[in-house]
Protein backbone atom coordinates (compact mmCIF):
# COMPACT_ATOMS: atom_id res chain seq x y z
CA UNK A 1 0.00 0.00 0.00
CA UNK A 2 0.86 3.71 -1.15
CA UNK A 3 2.49 5.51 1.86
CA UNK A 4 -0.42 7.89 3.35
CA UNK A 5 -0.57 11.24 1.50
CA UNK A 6 -2.75 14.24 3.10
CA UNK A 7 -6.10 14.68 1.12
CA UNK A 8 -6.40 16.62 -1.93
CA UNK A 9 -8.97 19.91 -1.40
CA UNK A 10 -12.10 18.50 -3.27
CA UNK A 11 -12.79 20.09 -6.41
CA UNK A 12 -16.72 20.85 -7.08
CA UNK A 13 -17.56 22.07 -10.92
CA UNK A 14 -20.35 22.39 -12.83
CA UNK A 15 -22.16 19.84 -15.04
CA UNK A 16 -21.20 20.44 -19.12
CA UNK A 17 -24.60 20.20 -20.83
CA UNK A 18 -23.60 17.50 -24.28
CA UNK A 19 -26.98 18.06 -25.92
CA UNK A 20 -24.41 20.48 -28.71
CA UNK A 21 -22.81 16.66 -29.77
CA UNK A 22 -25.95 14.49 -29.84
CA UNK A 23 -25.46 15.34 -33.94
CA UNK A 24 -21.89 13.82 -33.26
CA UNK A 25 -21.32 10.95 -31.91
CA UNK A 26 -17.72 10.84 -32.38
CA UNK A 27 -17.43 13.49 -29.97
CA UNK A 28 -20.31 12.79 -27.93
CA UNK A 29 -18.27 9.01 -27.48
CA UNK A 30 -14.75 10.82 -26.66
CA UNK A 31 -16.41 12.94 -23.96
CA UNK A 32 -18.53 10.39 -22.45
CA UNK A 33 -14.99 8.41 -22.66
CA UNK A 34 -12.82 11.29 -20.92
CA UNK A 35 -15.20 12.15 -18.04
CA UNK A 36 -17.37 9.28 -17.47
CA UNK A 37 -20.54 11.26 -17.20
CA UNK A 38 -22.88 12.56 -19.85
CA UNK A 39 -25.45 15.74 -18.79
CA UNK A 40 -28.54 17.28 -20.71
CA UNK A 41 -30.39 19.96 -20.44
CA UNK A 42 -34.17 19.96 -20.25
CA UNK A 43 -33.55 16.96 -22.53
CA UNK A 44 -37.38 15.38 -21.58
CA UNK A 45 -40.23 17.79 -21.75
CA UNK A 46 -41.07 18.90 -18.65
CA UNK A 47 -45.33 18.01 -19.12
CA UNK A 48 -44.76 14.53 -19.52
CA UNK A 49 -42.16 14.66 -16.38
CA UNK A 50 -44.47 16.62 -13.79
CA UNK A 51 -47.15 14.26 -15.24
CA UNK A 52 -45.53 11.39 -13.40
CA UNK A 53 -44.77 13.80 -10.27
CA UNK A 54 -48.41 14.29 -9.73
CA UNK A 55 -48.66 10.52 -9.91
CA UNK A 56 -45.96 9.71 -7.24
CA UNK A 57 -46.98 12.93 -4.90
CA UNK A 58 -50.97 11.70 -5.09
CA UNK A 59 -49.32 7.72 -3.53
CA UNK A 60 -47.64 9.98 -0.82
CA UNK A 61 -51.00 12.32 -0.24
CA UNK A 62 -52.74 8.51 -0.20
CA UNK A 63 -50.66 7.37 2.63
CA UNK A 64 -50.53 10.59 4.96
CA UNK A 65 -47.22 11.90 4.20
CA UNK A 66 -47.57 15.30 2.24
CA UNK A 67 -48.47 18.57 3.97
CA UNK A 68 -52.06 19.84 2.91
CA UNK A 69 -52.72 23.21 1.25
CA UNK A 70 -49.87 23.39 -0.74
CA UNK A 71 -50.25 23.72 -4.83
CA UNK A 72 -50.46 20.74 -6.67
CA UNK A 73 -46.69 20.00 -7.64
CA UNK A 74 -45.26 20.59 -4.07
CA UNK A 75 -43.41 17.99 -2.77
CA UNK A 76 -43.72 19.06 1.13
CA UNK A 77 -44.15 16.35 3.42
CA UNK A 78 -45.27 16.31 6.90
CA UNK A 79 -42.26 15.29 9.11
CA UNK A 80 -44.19 14.14 12.07
CA UNK A 81 -46.51 11.78 9.86
CA UNK A 82 -43.64 10.51 8.43
CA UNK A 83 -41.24 10.03 11.26
CA UNK A 84 -44.22 8.23 12.62
CA UNK A 85 -43.32 5.07 10.83
CA UNK A 86 -40.91 2.77 12.28
CA UNK A 87 -37.58 1.77 10.05
CA UNK A 88 -38.83 -1.42 9.41
CA UNK A 89 -42.23 -0.15 8.32
CA UNK A 90 -40.26 1.84 5.77
CA UNK A 91 -39.03 -1.25 4.17
CA UNK A 92 -36.14 -0.36 2.23
CA UNK A 93 -34.53 2.43 3.25
CA UNK A 94 -33.24 3.28 0.05
CA UNK A 95 -36.46 4.34 -1.85
CA UNK A 96 -38.00 6.27 1.37
CA UNK A 97 -41.41 4.81 1.80
CA UNK A 98 -43.10 1.89 2.73
CA UNK A 99 -43.34 -1.37 0.71
CA UNK A 100 -47.13 -0.66 -0.05
CA UNK A 101 -46.43 2.80 -1.40
CA UNK A 102 -43.71 1.38 -3.40
CA UNK A 103 -45.90 -1.40 -5.15
CA UNK A 104 -48.31 1.85 -5.96
CA UNK A 105 -45.47 3.55 -7.67
CA UNK A 106 -44.05 0.41 -9.85
CA UNK A 107 -48.04 -0.12 -10.51
CA UNK A 108 -48.01 2.96 -12.42
CA UNK A 109 -47.78 2.58 -16.51
CA UNK A 110 -46.07 6.24 -16.58
CA UNK A 111 -43.52 4.97 -14.68
CA UNK A 112 -42.41 2.48 -16.81
CA UNK A 113 -43.17 4.18 -19.70
CA UNK A 114 -41.09 7.44 -19.48
CA UNK A 115 -38.14 5.67 -19.80
CA UNK A 116 -38.66 4.58 -23.40
CA UNK A 117 -39.56 8.17 -24.32
CA UNK A 118 -37.58 8.81 -27.73
CA UNK A 119 -35.42 11.71 -26.42
CA UNK A 120 -33.92 9.43 -24.12
CA UNK A 121 -33.60 6.90 -26.58
CA UNK A 122 -31.50 8.58 -29.06
CA UNK A 123 -28.49 9.40 -26.68
CA UNK A 124 -27.74 5.47 -25.93
CA UNK A 125 -28.49 4.91 -29.90
CA UNK A 126 -25.89 7.42 -30.43
CA UNK A 127 -23.61 6.61 -27.82
CA UNK A 128 -23.76 2.23 -28.69
CA UNK A 129 -24.12 2.78 -32.39
CA UNK A 130 -26.37 -0.13 -32.25
CA UNK A 131 -30.28 -0.79 -30.63
CA UNK A 132 -30.53 -0.43 -27.07
CA UNK A 133 -32.15 -2.74 -24.16
CA UNK A 134 -34.12 -0.23 -21.71
CA UNK A 135 -33.74 -2.54 -18.77
CA UNK A 136 -37.47 -3.47 -17.42
CA UNK A 137 -36.07 -3.16 -13.96
CA UNK A 138 -36.66 0.58 -13.36
CA UNK A 139 -36.27 2.57 -9.84
CA UNK A 140 -37.70 5.29 -8.25
CA UNK A 141 -36.71 6.99 -5.33
CA UNK A 142 -38.75 8.65 -3.15
CA UNK A 143 -36.50 10.31 -0.70
CA UNK A 144 -38.65 11.63 2.23
CA UNK A 145 -37.46 13.28 5.28
CA UNK A 146 -37.72 10.16 7.82
CA UNK A 147 -34.93 9.97 10.22
CA UNK A 148 -33.78 7.07 8.64
CA UNK A 149 -33.03 7.81 5.40
CA UNK A 150 -28.87 8.28 4.75
CA UNK A 151 -27.30 10.05 1.49
CA UNK A 152 -26.28 7.46 -0.85
CA UNK A 153 -22.82 7.23 -0.56
CA UNK A 154 -19.86 6.61 -3.01
CA UNK A 155 -20.49 4.21 -5.17
CA UNK A 156 -20.52 2.45 -8.54
CA UNK A 157 -23.61 0.69 -10.29
CA UNK A 158 -21.98 -2.34 -11.92
CA UNK A 159 -21.51 -4.66 -8.58
CA UNK A 160 -25.21 -4.58 -8.53
CA UNK A 161 -26.53 -4.45 -12.02
CA UNK A 162 -23.50 -6.46 -13.25
CA UNK A 163 -24.13 -8.36 -16.95
CA UNK A 164 -22.51 -5.79 -19.44
CA UNK A 165 -19.81 -3.23 -18.35
CA UNK A 166 -21.03 -0.92 -20.91
CA UNK A 167 -24.17 -0.40 -19.33
CA UNK A 168 -25.50 2.77 -18.27
CA UNK A 169 -27.26 4.27 -15.69
CA UNK A 170 -29.76 7.10 -16.87
CA UNK A 171 -30.98 9.57 -13.28
CA UNK A 172 -32.95 12.35 -13.66
CA UNK A 173 -35.38 13.78 -11.06
CA UNK A 174 -38.98 13.99 -11.68
CA UNK A 175 -39.46 18.34 -10.93
CA UNK A 176 -36.70 20.80 -9.88
CA UNK A 177 -33.55 19.37 -8.23
CA UNK A 178 -31.36 22.01 -6.88
CA UNK A 179 -28.21 20.36 -4.98
CA UNK A 180 -29.97 21.71 -1.51
CA UNK A 181 -32.64 18.89 -2.04
CA UNK A 182 -29.81 15.84 -2.63
CA UNK A 183 -29.10 15.34 -5.84
CA UNK A 184 -26.83 13.23 -7.44
CA UNK A 185 -22.83 13.83 -8.28
CA UNK A 186 -20.43 11.93 -9.85
CA UNK A 187 -16.85 11.60 -9.81
CA UNK A 188 -15.50 12.88 -13.02
CA UNK A 189 -12.94 10.19 -14.27
CA UNK A 190 -13.41 7.63 -12.02
CA UNK A 191 -14.88 4.72 -14.99
CA UNK A 192 -11.23 4.10 -15.97
CA UNK A 193 -10.40 1.99 -12.97
CA UNK A 194 -12.79 -0.46 -13.66
CA UNK A 195 -14.48 -2.25 -10.45
CA UNK A 196 -13.45 -1.38 -7.11
CA UNK A 197 -13.28 -2.82 -4.21
CA UNK A 198 -16.39 -1.78 -1.90
CA UNK A 199 -16.94 -1.90 1.92
CA UNK A 200 -19.92 -1.82 4.19
CA UNK A 201 -21.79 1.73 4.12
CA UNK A 202 -25.28 3.16 5.36
CA UNK A 203 -27.20 4.30 2.60
CA UNK A 204 -28.37 2.91 -0.80
CA UNK A 205 -27.30 -0.22 -1.94
CA UNK A 206 -25.36 -1.35 1.73
CA UNK A 207 -21.56 -0.95 0.01
CA UNK A 208 -19.24 2.04 -0.25
CA UNK A 209 -16.33 2.21 -2.50
CA UNK A 210 -13.43 3.67 -0.19
CA UNK A 211 -11.69 6.70 -1.89
CA UNK A 212 -8.19 7.30 -2.42
CA UNK A 213 -6.53 10.98 -1.42
CA UNK A 214 -6.92 12.13 -4.45
CA UNK A 215 -10.15 11.41 -5.78
CA UNK A 216 -11.68 14.81 -5.49
CA UNK A 217 -12.98 15.96 -8.79
CA UNK A 218 -16.78 15.92 -7.98
CA UNK A 219 -19.30 17.35 -10.71
CA UNK A 220 -22.90 18.62 -9.84
CA UNK A 221 -25.05 20.79 -10.54
CA UNK A 222 -28.78 22.62 -9.97
CA UNK A 223 -31.35 20.30 -11.97
CA UNK A 224 -34.36 21.55 -13.94
CA UNK A 225 -37.27 19.67 -14.86
CA UNK A 226 -36.33 17.39 -17.99
CA UNK A 227 -32.59 17.71 -17.25
CA UNK A 228 -30.96 14.27 -17.52
CA UNK A 229 -27.66 12.63 -15.90
CA UNK A 230 -26.11 9.58 -17.46
CA UNK A 231 -23.11 7.72 -16.69
CA UNK A 232 -21.83 4.32 -17.30
CA UNK A 233 -22.03 1.52 -14.56
CA UNK A 234 -17.82 1.97 -13.16
CA UNK A 235 -18.37 5.87 -12.73
CA UNK A 236 -18.28 6.67 -9.05
CA UNK A 237 -21.55 8.46 -7.83
CA UNK A 238 -22.96 9.38 -4.93
CA UNK A 239 -26.11 11.80 -3.77
CA UNK A 240 -25.65 15.07 -1.88
CA UNK A 241 -27.13 15.36 1.73
CA UNK A 242 -30.64 17.05 1.47
CA UNK A 243 -30.71 20.17 3.57
CA UNK A 244 -34.16 20.00 4.56
CA UNK A 245 -36.99 18.13 6.73
CA UNK A 246 -40.19 19.28 5.34
CA UNK A 247 -39.35 17.89 1.31
CA UNK A 248 -39.47 14.74 -0.86
CA UNK A 249 -36.96 14.37 -3.50
CA UNK A 250 -38.29 12.62 -6.81
CA UNK A 251 -36.57 10.87 -8.87
CA UNK A 252 -35.73 7.79 -11.17
CA UNK A 253 -32.69 5.00 -11.99
CA UNK A 254 -33.15 3.70 -15.39
CA UNK A 255 -30.53 1.41 -16.94
CA UNK A 256 -29.78 0.77 -20.99
CA UNK A 257 -27.25 -1.31 -22.65
CA UNK A 258 -26.55 -2.44 -26.23
CA UNK A 259 -28.79 -4.92 -27.24
CA UNK A 260 -26.24 -7.72 -28.09
CA UNK A 261 -24.52 -7.29 -24.56
CA UNK A 262 -24.85 -9.94 -21.55
CA UNK A 263 -27.13 -8.83 -19.50
CA UNK A 264 -28.08 -10.25 -15.53
CA UNK A 265 -31.84 -11.57 -14.79
CA UNK A 266 -32.03 -9.67 -12.37
CA UNK A 267 -32.19 -6.63 -14.85
CA UNK A 268 -35.87 -8.43 -15.88
CA UNK A 269 -37.02 -8.77 -12.81
CA UNK A 270 -39.14 -6.08 -10.86
CA UNK A 271 -37.14 -3.61 -8.31
CA UNK A 272 -39.76 -4.81 -5.83
CA UNK A 273 -41.96 -8.49 -4.44
CA UNK A 274 -44.71 -8.07 -6.92
CA UNK A 275 -44.56 -9.65 -10.51
CA UNK A 276 -44.84 -8.40 -13.62
CA UNK A 277 -48.64 -9.60 -13.78
CA UNK A 278 -49.47 -7.67 -10.70
CA UNK A 279 -47.69 -4.83 -11.90
CA UNK A 280 -49.45 -4.51 -15.78
CA UNK A 281 -52.81 -5.93 -13.98
CA UNK A 282 -54.20 -2.18 -14.29
CA UNK A 283 -51.98 -0.87 -17.20
CA UNK A 284 -54.45 0.17 -20.39
CA UNK A 285 -51.48 -0.51 -23.31
CA UNK A 286 -49.91 -3.50 -24.11
CA UNK A 287 -46.83 -2.61 -25.76
CA UNK A 288 -44.58 -2.59 -22.95
CA UNK A 289 -45.78 -5.86 -21.56
CA UNK A 290 -42.44 -8.44 -21.59
CA UNK A 291 -41.05 -6.47 -24.79
CA UNK A 292 -37.45 -8.03 -23.65
CA UNK A 293 -39.04 -11.24 -23.92
CA UNK A 294 -38.82 -11.00 -27.83
CA UNK A 295 -35.06 -9.99 -28.20
CA UNK A 296 -32.44 -12.37 -28.32
CA UNK A 297 -30.88 -11.84 -24.97
CA UNK A 298 -27.47 -13.08 -23.67
CA UNK A 299 -28.06 -13.78 -19.74
CA UNK A 300 -24.78 -14.04 -17.89
CA UNK A 301 -24.75 -15.54 -14.12
CA UNK A 302 -24.65 -13.12 -10.77
CA UNK A 303 -21.10 -12.70 -9.58
CA UNK A 304 -21.38 -12.78 -5.55
CA UNK A 305 -17.67 -11.92 -5.57
CA UNK A 306 -18.06 -8.23 -6.36
CA UNK A 307 -19.95 -7.60 -3.33
CA UNK A 308 -17.80 -9.23 -1.27
CA UNK A 309 -15.85 -6.33 1.05
CA UNK A 310 -12.19 -6.00 0.13
CA UNK A 311 -9.53 -3.31 0.86
CA UNK A 312 -8.51 -1.13 -1.60
CA UNK A 313 -4.80 -0.28 -2.57
CA UNK A 314 -4.45 3.62 -3.83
Amino acid sequence: MLAATAPTPTRKSLFVDSTPLLGDPVALRARAAKDGYLFFKKRLPAAEVLALRAELLAIIEKYGWRQPGQYALGGLIDYDAINRLTEEEMHRTDVGVTADAYHDVQRLESFHRLPHHPRLLEIYRALFDREVLVHPRHITRLITPHTCMVPTPPHQDFPYIQGSTKTWTCWFPVGDCPRALGGLTVLRGSHVHGYLPVQPAKGAGGFAVPLCPSETDWVEGDYETGDVLTFPSHTVHKALRCQFKDRVRLSLDVRYQPVDEPVDNSSLNPHCRLTWEEIYAGWKHDDLKYYWRKLPLKVSPWDHGYLQPKRRIC
